[in-house]
């Protein structure tokens, strides 16, 4: 995968977590309060999977002991992590080489379970990750009668044109 192919999946990751975020932002207030749990859930895991694996790539130990938060964050605190996530990960990729994605880098897995992968491979899995969970959370405000984010690579490509 060429390094343009990285840097525009993490920019699709930045531009559909954004969308989200705003989203939830404006609507966090229509949830119940067992649905506005879940989407903080769900809010909080993509992030903690986020910061866990940019520990990862950066050989740093990180505090999580499950692929979540120990004590749920406020709403704002979290948007504010998300997006700076984003932010990091559009950085770390734009400045990579070819020869870097293909690094192997050795961590354990909250699970205690030792691993290896690629940086390419991290960052993959890091996309991937938070498009299914998108989708849980556009699930969920669709149940509830509002209108998720657009979330499609041709969404973001139909903006990017505009």
């Amino acid at each position: 995968m060429a390094c343009q192919s990285y840097s525009q999946l993490v920019a699709i990751k930045r531009w559909a977590d954004r969308g989200l975020c705003d989203v939830v932002s404006r609507d966090f207030d229509k949830l119940s309060k067992e649905d506005a749990f879940i989407m903080l859930r769900i809010l909080d895991h993509i992030h903690a999977v986020d910061r866990i694996f940019q520990h990862h790539l950066q050989g740093v130990p990180h505090v999580f002991q499950a692929p979540r938060s120990a004590n749920m964050p406020e709403l704002t605190a979290l948007v504010d992590g998300i997006r700076e996530a984003d932010d990091w990960y559009a950085s770390y990729v734009d400045a990579m080489t070819e020869h870097d994605f293909e690094q192997p880098v050795d961590f354990v897995f909250t699970s205690g379970k030792p691993a290896r992968m690629r940086r390419g491979e991290i960052v993959l899995h890091v996309c991937l990750h938070g498009t299914y969970h998108r989708g849980n959370a556009g699930a969920l405000l669709q149940l509830r009668g509002l209108t998720p984010s657009r979330d499609a690579i041709t969404d973001f490509l139909e903006d990017a044109a505009a």
